[in-house]
């Protein structure tokens, strides 16, 4: 019934570990951000949030969806133990491994060391940067990463506009365009890229503009849908286009379309 008290919802964590390290106050973000809430209170396995943002109608809460803590100090390892076992396989048969959630130069050091133990290959490191942290330790990050001779940088936009804050996700991977161009380290723009596309119907003007913009990047990830080959040729459209504008952060100076329009001026009137 509309305005009936109903019992609080509770929702499991994958990682119950994180839990020690969350208190009152602080900030709480589900399932990319549709979801926001503050820490209310925090007992043994048990963490209170009160739900300060969601849609008007409510919102749905799926299962396999994120948890974003932006403003918790979580010491947590980038590399799990799961992560450790399936790096038997990955070292042997992979040509790059995605650090998810990197934010210390000695985790991108540790990832090396073990990689090099399994396999006398050479496996590209892909440092996704999702966090404020991660953002904020990239010049670290790089440094470190560049000493095996083969890596990148993930901009994960999602997981990215969370933790620095959706007004700020345009400067921030501003910033990170630059240092890797800098430390000619490539970068793959990642998260929503023509969205509405591959999952049917049409993009939105704002997806196209956005589409564009990942011209400045060497790689442009798209995600599942109906119509993700649709999708692909639509973004080979635009970076073809874009290309003759734009090297990365260079403006290529090309003639203008417009400049090669033949204008006919009626004379003003005496």
């Amino acid at each position: 019934m509309p305005g009936a008290d109903l019992p609080p919802a509770v929702i499991g964590c994958a990682l119950p570990e994180v839990l020690d390290y969350v208190n009152p106050g602080e900030r709480i973000w589900f399932d990319d951000g549709k979801i926001g809430g503050v820490v209310d209170r925090v007992e043994p396995d048990t963490v209170h949030v009160r739900i300060t943002q969601a849609r008007a109608k409510g919102e749905k809460l799926r299962n396999d969806k994120g948890i974003n803590l932006p403003d918790s100090n979580l010491p947590l390892p980038s590399l799990t133990a799961k992560d450790l076992e399936d790096l038997a396989f990955v070292a042997q048969h992979a040509d790059m491994v995605g650090l998810s959630f990197v934010s210390k130069a000695a985790e991108v050091e540790q990832l090396q060391q073990h990689l090099a133990r399994l396999s006398e290959r050479t496996v590209a490191i892909i440092l996704k940067i999702e966090t404020q942290r991660g953002f904020e330790q990239l010049p670290a990050l790089l440094l470190s990463a560049m000493q095996a001779g083969s890596c990148g940088v993930m901009i994960a936009r999602g997981d990215l506009a969370v933790e620095c804050g959706f007004e700020r996700l345009a400067e921030v991977q501003e910033e990170i365009l630059w240092l890797c161009e800098a430390a000619h380290v490539p970068v793959i723009w990642a998260t929503q890229v023509l969205e509405s596309l591959a999952s049917g119907g049409l993009p939105s003007r704002a997806e196209v503009t956005d589409a564009a913009m990942s011209d400045r990047a060497e790689c442009v990830m798209l995600n599942k849908g109906p119509r993700v080959m649709q999708a692909v040729q639509t973004l080979d459209s635009i970076l073809r286009r874009m290309q003759a504008h734009q090297r990365k952060k260079s403006s290529m100076l090309r003639s203008l379309h417009v400049a090669h329009t033949t204008w006919h001026l009626e004379p003003a009137n005496s």
